[in-house]
């Protein structure tokens, strides 16, 4: 018989315990316990049916919905290992990931309602067998992606003991909500902190789940005033920027909070929420390969964060690192990521009671709270047929400088990153140049300042050409 690939009993007694009346979470309409259980029954038969047993492996490419929610619970009461599919990526990224994880379950949307900007979806699922799939060669529980499904991106695992240790790290926090208390959440379940902060805690303690109707600054609000219970917001820094551009909002009295994590919060944020609304804007900071790691949630430490209980974390040459019993990362891996029990998060920080994060030290950044590496999308670029050379960076978004192949079209290169690169992945400018810059030794120049001076050049001979 096929051995468990986590102990399916925690899914019963960490997340779907409580009275069978109690709303747990509010989609187009409330669900309670009872209609959760039956949801992730009905979940569970279609997997099973679908060859899943104790000890396999299952892929969920899903919005956010009920499906959603059934399906993964269902998942982990089999036993099975799961792998989470951001659904916005293109069939070329999910079938990278799909290789690498060897999933022997897929579960995707057949047909899907719900126009761009609901914070849900209704969903009929289609789940099947894939070939050449594998049974988990580990006991994790959740399989993610640090940054996308190709490329540079990384597969990280955790086992259902880490999931319930970070949960646990929520319990004590007192300004986290719990029980009698209502979460807006905006952020996605895909991601640690929507889906541990946010699904997974709010199973957990008891709190009702809001998935907004509208993802706009209206329709958040809106979901804070359908109830009087106390009610938090968790999303990213976008999501606050949205709320603050606000220029009079109507008041709120059961709004307790907004919590944000995924990126660094821009300066005048935070003074803005507060005046907005007279409730904190707090800050959270963690990774996908440890989830929860320290906080400020009633904005009183920002910029620092203080660490959450259990959390051991040192500073070495301005580079934070995590103490872990094991490495996080499955498949290949950069051996100087993990190093004699400590994650290098390649993170430059400040430590001393506090944790202040000062910005990445590697290629990858985050839009809109969701993690690109820039390597991978400069890899995507340089490899289509129609480009030289590219070189992509980070400045107020993604920013491509590319040379052409003869012949070839801009229109060529944006077609087919439609077709390779989710649509938070692509680039914001794309600026053509004849060639780019090198080095006196032949590397391509990655100075933005340099980059910007040869399209102005360009710009400025383009125009004389124009009025000869």
């Amino acid at each position: 018989m096929n051995q468990p690939a986590v102990n399916p009993e925690w899914v019963d007694d960490v997340l779907l315990g409580g009275p069978g009346d109690a709303v747990c979470v509010r989609l187009d309409r409330p669900v309670d316990r009872d209609g959760l259980r039956g949801e992730v029954a009905e979940r569970a038969a279609q997997l099973r049916a679908a060859g899943l047993v104790a000890g396999g492996t299952v892929a969920l490419r899903l919005p956010p919905s009920l499906a959603y929610i059934g399906f993964l619970f269902a998942a982990w009461r089999i036993g099975a290992q799961v792998s989470l599919l951001d659904h916005r990526l293109t069939q070329h990224e999910v079938d990278g990931a799909l290789d690498r994880v060897a999933a022997q379950v897929v579960v995707e949307a057949a047909e899907t309602t719900g126009h761009r900007l609901c914070g849900y979806a209704e969903v009929v699922a289609r789940v099947s067998a894939r070939e050449g799939g594998r049974p988990a060669g580990t006991p994790h529980a959740l399989v993610q992606f640090s940054s996308g499904s190709t490329g540079a991106s990384k597969v990280i695992a955790r086992t259902a003991e880490d999931l319930v240790a970070e949960l646990a790290r929520y319990d004590r926090l007192p300004e986290f909500p719990k029980a009698g208390e209502r979460v807006v959440l905006l952020s996605s379940i895909v991601h640690v902190l929507g889906l541990v902060g946010g699904l997974l805690n709010a199973m957990h303690t008891g709190a009702e789940l809001v998935f907004p109707r509208r993802l706009t600054a209206e329709g958040i609000l809106a979901a804070v005033a359908e109830s009087d219970l106390p009610t938090t917001i968790i999303g990213v820094p976008f999501h606050a920027e949205l709320l603050t551009a606000l220029p009079d909002p109507a008041p709120h009295p059961q709004l307790r909070r907004m919590i944000v994590a995924g990126e660094l919060v821009r300066p005048s944020v935070p003074t803005r929420f507060r005046e907005r609304f007279g409730v904190p804007l707090g800050t959270m900071y963690g990774m996908t390969e440890v989830g929860m790691i320290a906080t400020d949630l009633d904005g009183s430490r920002w910029p620092s964060v203080e660490p959450a209980h259990g959390m051991r974390l040192r500073v070495s040459a301005g580079e934070l690192w995590i103490a872990m019993a094991d490495s996080p990362y499955l498949g290949a891996q950069d051996p100087s990521r993990f190093v004699d029990g400590w994650l290098c998060t390649k993170d430059a920080a400040e430590l001393d009671d506090l944790l202040t994060i000062l910005g990445r030290l590697d290629s990858q950044v985050s839009i809109g709270g969701l993690k690109v590496d820039l390597t991978e999308v400069e890899q995507t670029i340089s490899g289509l047929d129609s480009v030289r050379e590219a070189v992509v960076l980070h400045d107020a978004g993604i920013q491509a400088y590319v040379s052409l192949t003869d012949g070839a079209e801009v229109e060529q290169v944006t077609a087919a990153l439609t077709a390779t690169l989710a649509p938070f992945k692509r680039p914001r400018r794309l600026v053509v140049l004849p060639a780019l810059p090198r080095t006196a030794t032949g590397k391509v120049v990655r100075s933005a300042a340099a980059l910007v001076a040869a399209e102005n050049a360009r710009a400025a001979t383009t125009e004389r050409e124009n009025q000869r």
